[in-house]
């Protein structure tokens, strides 16, 4: 993998944890349920349309980590250094993990 790969694939790795911390609650906060709703489609929708549909993340050899590992790996480090609850930041990398392989099996399951 090329050091331009990297960068890029890092990047886009820290933009999708990075948005969630900004702008989801905040939306939630001001909006209500309909503002989850909103930030879902425009956080992931568009996170996942830079991340696979520009390309900017680079996917090699037979493992393949997507979106649900970036979430939660940057979700734990950002609460680890806001000194929030340790407790929380492995809630969010539990969950993380089920959701990713609750979507890997129904990816698996589609024709």
């Amino acid at each position: 993998m090329s050091l331009s790969l990297m960068i890029t694939t890092v990047s886009a790795g820290f933009i999708f944890p990075f948005l969630i911390r900004l702008l989801w609650g905040k939306m939630c906060e001001d909006w209500g349920s309909i503002g989850g709703f909103m930030a879902a489609g425009f956080i992931v929708g568009t996170t996942w349309t830079l991340a696979h549909g520009v390309g900017l993340i680079h996917q090699s050899g037979g493992a393949w980590v997507d979106m649900a590992f970036a979430a939660a790996s940057g979700l734990f480090v950002a609460s680890l250094l806001c000194k929030d609850c340790p407790k929380r930041g492995f809630t969010n990398v539990f969950f993380a993990i089920i959701g990713g392989i609750i979507g890997g099996f129904i990816l698996s399951n589609l024709p």
